[in-house]
């Protein structure tokens, strides 16, 4: 006996599961596999919030990419729904993390699903120029003195100027009362803020980047700061 197609509803629209496929009543909605694929990260997650990072690596895995091509994504997305980003009905951005499904949905899950932290773990590394330190799970002094976590030796860095914490998919960093400050995409800060893979810090004059990847089966290879 042939299977019940699988199929989950919400509000005005289907997503039709074995065709890929979104409907509005029985017409087709256009969207790319990119925005399709999404669209399932986020219904397979609902109503848990994903973020920023888990989005990238779902949609883009084991590539570093701009986070404006995730944007794009969910503009398109919500162009098809005819959502509206002030007011939203089915994508609800989470400020400072990254996007949820809003809308009560039923029906069977996509099975397409977001990466599972148990099988594809990532590590927060941060680049500074030729130098690459891994951050673990914890707090990470940035400064002048050989003893910190992550040494950066240049007359414009304190000798305890920063610290970057780290836990599992969230970062953040503050500054330690340095002479020169520290600057988060390009805006000094003056308490603690979060940071997302591909955000450019700055200690003094020394440039830096925050990047995540993801260890199981990785092609990536972390160059050098450009």
């Amino acid at each position: 006996m042939a299977k019940s197609p699988a199929r989950v509803r919400f509000g005005d629209f289907v997503v039709d599961l074995d065709a890929r496929q979104l409907l509005r009543g029985e017409q087709p909605v256009h969207l790319t596999p990119k925005a399709y694929h999404l669209l399932t990260l986020l219904l397979d997650a609902r109503p848990r919030a994903l973020s920023k990072d888990e989005l990238q690596q779902g949609l883009w895995p084991a590539t570093f990419v701009d986070e404006a091509n995730l944007s794009v994504l969910v503009a398109e997305l919500r162009s098809a729904l005819q959502d509206d980003a002030r007011h939203p009905r089915y994508v609800r951005t989470v400020h400072g993390f990254g996007y949820a499904f809003a809308a009560d949905a039923t029906g069977s899950g996509s099975g397409e699903g977001a990466p599972a932290p148990a099988s594809r773990p990532a590590a927060w590394w941060l680049i500074a120029g030729n130098a690459q330190y891994k951050l673990q799970n914890g707090d990470h002094v940035v400064g002048r003195d050989p003893s910190v976590e992550v040494w950066l030796d240049s007359g414009s860095v304190s000798r305890r100027h920063a610290r970057i914490s780290v836990h599992e998919a969230e970062a953040s960093v503050e500054d330690l009362g340095s002479k020169n400050g520290t600057q988060v995409n390009g805006e000094r800060i003056a308490a603690r803020v979060g940071v997302s893979s591909g955000d450019e810090l700055r200690f003094g004059s020394v440039r830096a980047q925050m990047r995540r990847v993801w260890d199981a089966g990785s092609t990536e290879t972390i160059g050098p700061l450009g």
